[in-house]
């Protein structure tokens, strides 16, 4: 029942940018299903509602009916269902009982090329054309079209958009002919073969050694400690069709299949497609048998850990000198397959509360100046292989071993001594939030996520339930959340077989094996400083922000049923109250001048900000008594740096938003200034420093920003250097005037009471003092871009000798007045990405996923940027930065065939169909509405403009932006390697052009 191991207290915003269309009910899009009236020959495998469904034999947690299963002659088990969220939908699952577990010896590596080659060519597609044909029924390729591979499975994921009848047809055709007639041939094997090199190339480095350490430690002498999935050099350079073939035969059979359909149809619909194309499936030769995976088991004569039976199996020590201190241990027991049981469940979410409770305390510990930054206990079921608990943290400084004496005391004591009730109580009104928090919300779970979860309950070989089954389970066994039933369960999570260890540290000669066992085997003393202490906290006792404030205007804001509440300090509001997304509300605040208001001496305090400035507390309340405050709600706290504005984000609910108000107004109102969190942010952050040098990936995204926006210093990533100097007060000396200054906009959108929350605006926000100017020297700042560097940029990393990047950088426009053209320039570089997919992935099989973006900042007026960027070999790096200028002067001077766009076009429309869904469009393309009324109008054409265009168009866009300028060039080398030659590109610089977009571009 993977819902109620999985449930999360926590809490993200994802907001998407594009949405056309006011947010639509989920109830309300499936009685109008694309797919109604769709006559289609009735199921005959479907299971009834007398039979158990095959993924619930042997459990008696309630089916969800919600789910129709079926199960075919061949052997192939389907689950589908309705689901109209987003609406117009189908999302696809195909699962292969098969991964790089059941590979043999000579076959590492062949479950994930097997994927990559039914991609390559099949039945219905040719060479290299499945991309494109995804792409020509609407879906994104990596995003809508894709798959993985894990060492227990296979997966083909589908999300079809616009479906209609030929569409959903046409999609399981060309997916059934993959699945079930791929082309092993040596030519596909030898095409595709780079490319797989090429991923596991960018999967290398540090961190890969440390994973392939971990693995062959932590599962020693099990199969799983053998096999990565993307396999070795040596396999992969030996496969030819013939032997990717007999693996193939062995696994790709429809008794090992399992397909899951959630979309915008008739469930019976759904299943007659899956019939239809997968009902005369028939496996070739004899089946594969599932090997032994293997059990964890102690050596002889081991030693043992304090205070257990436990015995000290396998250590490991890792020296990576740009990797920060981090030591796991974990203790060891055989995965069984079990019988998914209420009472089964019922001892997960004992085991969840016991977890959460320690993990509380070893964050209380870590607050309160512990020696280590951050440390957490989790139990895992890894790939049928194993049942662990694990313990990982990262110590200080090099006194690992005080580290690890405190995490473990901290343990010993949970083990020792029962746990209050009034901690128990906390931790369950937690998971209780989360539980009713995701009935509130079923009806809008997207298909992918619910034809996921089927996937990986198949994958743990358990049963997925409905929400409000996983609430009802949770509450009916309440008299079992006492102290000596949680104590024991607490105890078992440290019990097992054998405990093993890997400690990665950049010292050598710090730690070796035998001291990593002296200090396991060294005597715990049990420390109960960081036990919760019961003085429960209520937003009733909390001082007001201020005199309440008054509204000077109020009024619709001109689109939809959005209101516009204005205050007289200032502060502006923008609320949606609508009923799309039951029980969910999103609270945005913008406020400040953001990345403007930094300049060289401050910079550094920028990127600690984001760490520090929430956990250090508001007025009398520090982190640990806003997390007393929260519990039983859901609340919470993002902040981020934007161009022009600094943001406090959360997603709440609707019976705790106005103490969500409260919270982000008392933050601006009455700031506190804890030293710790500072302190905490900025360890962490010279921890991490060196981790941007372990390969070209990690110095890109410590580099790129900073030289393609001239060094701008506000966009460096700090070094040690700079960090000594950071201190509490300095901290305090930067942030306390930022908080102060700038006008304020909150946005509120999702279901609550309009006039309760105008109420609460005018006690929070409203009450706050007026606000400070911001100055006109901070509010002109600009992102520059890097003139007159004609020559790459090199930099380099101390990863492996054969990884590099690439980059190339042209400079676009920003702000709201040209935002249209901004869309039409999507197209553009999309159509710019997929050629360069084609050239460096396809046809040169240089780089895994090369790629163009668009950069086009709205809230300032300079500093966008188009980029392309690919990590490959060393050699490769100057076939690239032709072939990226190469591409963009072709675009300049002959126009993108009518297929290539609407390749990109289509994907495009959809995402903004797709998105009208939520209110979280609204939001994201709302913020600064109430002081530009501009972005209200310019919202009006979004899909238009995203979806319609002219080749001619394009070729415009193309020579404004890819010629007449030199682009900046960053080459990311391993140290000691030179950049080669770049050879020439034709017709790469021509005049520039400056003018007016053409008239269609502003059709509507």
């Amino acid at each position: 029942m993977t819902f109620l191991v999985r449930a999360s207290v926590a809490f993200s915003l994802i907001a998407v940018p594009f949405a056309l269309t006011a947010p639509v009910a989920a109830q309300d899009v499936l009685l109008s299903s694309p797919l109604a009236g769709y006559e289609v020959p009735d199921p005959k495998a479907v299971q009834g509602e007398d039979e158990t469904p095959w993924l619930y034999e042997g459990s008696n947690v309630p089916v969800d009916r919600e789910w129709v299963f079926g199960e075919m002659d061949n052997g192939l088990r389907y689950a589908v269902r309705r689901n109209g969220v987003p609406p117009n939908q189908v999302s696809i699952r195909v699962r292969i009982d098969a991964g790089s577990l059941h590979e043999r010896d000579s076959e590492q590596g062949y479950a994930h090329l097997l994927e990559h080659l039914l991609f390559r060519e099949s039945t219905h597609l040719g060479k290299a054309e499945a991309i494109a044909a995804w792409q020509r029924l609407g879906a994104t390729f990596g995003a809508d079209a894709n798959a993985e591979t894990s060492p227990t499975h296979t997966a083909y994921k589908l999300d079809i958009p616009d479906i209609g009848p030929e569409k959903l047809d046409e999609s399981f055709k060309l997916l059934s002919g993959m699945i079930k007639g791929p082309v092993l041939s040596d030519e596909n094997v030898a095409t595709e073969r780079p490319i797989v090199l090429a991923e596991k190339r960018e999967r290398g480095g540090a961190a890969l050694r440390v994973s392939d350490l971990t693995r062959r430690t932590f599962f020693a002498g099990q199969r799983l400690s053998e096999r990565n999935p993307i396999g070795t050099d040596e396999t992969l350079a030996a496969a030819t069709g013939s032997s990717v073939q007999a693996f193939y035969d062995r696994w790709y059979r429809p008794e090992k299949t399992v397909i899951v359909v959630a979309g915008d149809a008739d469930p019976m619909v759904l299943a007659s497609y899956v019939e239809k194309w997968f009902g005369d499936w028939e496996g070739t030769g004899e089946p594969g048998i599932a090997p032994d995976f293997g059990d964890p088991v102690a050596p002889e004569g081991a030693a043992m850990l304090d205070g257990s039976d436990l015995p000290i199996g396998e250590l490991a020590v890792a020296v990576e000198p740009d990797l920060p201190r981090n030591l796991t241990y974990a203790i060891m027991r055989p995965w069984r397959q079990v019988e998914d049981t209420i009472v089964y469940n019922e001892g997960l979410l004992l085991d969840a509360l016991a977890q959460s409770i320690i993990n509380r305390r070893l964050e209380t510990r870590a607050r309160g100046g512990g020696s280590y930054l951050y440390a957490q206990i989790n139990q895992d079921d890894v790939s049928r292989s194993i049942d662990a608990t694990f313990v990982a943290f990262a110590p200080l400084g090099e006194d690992w071993e005080a580290a690890l004496a405190d995490v473990r005391g901290v343990i010993a004591d949970a083990i020792a001594n029962p746990p209050t009730q009034e901690e128990i109580d906390r931790e369950a009104a937690e998971f209780d939030v989360a539980f009713v928090n995701s009935v509130e919300q079923e009806s809008v779970q997207s298909g992918r996520d619910l034809a996921d979860n089927i996937v990986n309950a198949v994958d743990i070989r358990e049963t997925v339930a409905s929400p409000q089954v996983v609430l009802d389970v949770f509450r009916g066994m309440r008299d079992r959340m006492k102290p000596e039933e949680v104590h024991a369960r607490t105890k078992a999570l440290f019990e097992g077989d054998v405990v093993r260890s890997v400690y990665v540290t950049p010292a050598i000669g710090e730690a070796d094996k035998a001291k990593l066992e002296l200090a396991l085997a060294s005597e715990v003393t049990i420390d109960d400083t960081a036990r919760l202490a019961d003085n429960a906290i209520s937003f009733e006792e909390l001082p007001p922000i201020g005199e309440p404030g008054t509204i000077t205007e109020q009024g619709p804001l001109g689109i939809l049923d959005i209101q516009k509440v204005s205050f007289a300090n200032g502060v502006n509001a923008i609320l949606w109250s609508n009923d799309a997304e039951p029980g969910r509300v999103t609270v945005k605040v913008r406020f400040g001048a953001g990345y403007r208001a930094f300049d060289e001496d401050t910079a550094v305090y920028a990127n600690l900000g984001q760490g520090a400035l929430v956990g250090s507390g508001l007025g009398d309340l520090g982190q640990n008594e806003l997390d007393l405050l929260a519990t039983g709600r859901k609340l919470g706290f993002n902040f981020d740096i934007d161009d022009a504005v600094f943001t406090f984000t959360a997603q709440t609910r609707s019976s705790d938003v106005a103490d969500q108000l409260y919270l982000f107004a008392a933050k601006l109102g009455d700031p506190r200034w804890d030293e710790d969190p500072v302190i905490r942010a900025k360890a962490a952050a010279e921890l991490a420093y060196n981790t941007y040098s372990t390969g070209p990936a990690s110095v890109l995204s410590r580099d790129l920003e900073y030289l393609t926006t001239a060094k701008d210093p506000r966009f460096a990533i700090p070094t040690p250097e700079t960090l000594s100097g950071v201190t509490p007060e300095g901290f305090r000396e930067v942030w306390e005037p930022l908080l102060a200054q700038g006008p304020i906009e909150v946005l509120v959108f999702g279901e609550f009471d309009q006039a309760e929350i105008i109420e609460k605006l005018r006690t929070t926000f409203g009450a706050l003092p007026e606000r400070e100017a911001i100055a006109p020297e901070v509010a002109s700042r600009v992102p520059a871009f890097p003139v007159g560097v004609n020559t790459p940029q090199v930099v380099t990393h101390r990863g492996d000798a054969d990884q590099a990047a690439a980059a190339v950088a042209w400079p676009s426009g920003a702000g709201m007045t040209r935002i249209r053209e901004s869309r039409q320039l999507e197209i553009l570089v999309q159509i710019f990405s997929n050629r360069l997919l084609d050239a460096m992935r396809e046809r040169a099989g240089a780089s895994y996923a090369p790629q163009a973006y668009s950069d086009w900042p709205s809230d300032v007026s300079a500093g966008g940027k188009i980029v392309a960027l690919a990590q490959l070999k060393p050699e490769f790096v100057p076939v690239f930065f032709a072939e990226a200028q190469k591409i963009g002067a072709d675009l300049a001077a002959n126009p993108p065939t009518a297929d290539e766009i609407n390749r990109v076009t289509g994907p495009l429309g959809q995402r903004v169909r797709r998105a009208s869904t939520g209110n979280q469009f609204w939001l994201y393309n709302l913020e600064g509405a109430s002081e530009d009324p501009q972005r209200i109008e310019l919202l009006r054409s979004l899909l238009s403009d995203y979806s319609n265009t002219t080749p001619e168009i394009m070729k415009f866009l193309a020579q404004r932006y890819f010629s007449g300028v030199e682009p900046f060039k960053l080459a990311v080398l391993p140290e000691g390697t030179e950049l080669g030659e770049i050879p020439e590109v034709a017709g790469a610089s021509t005049a520039p052009v400056a003018a007016p977009l053409p008239a269609q571009a502003t059709g509507r």
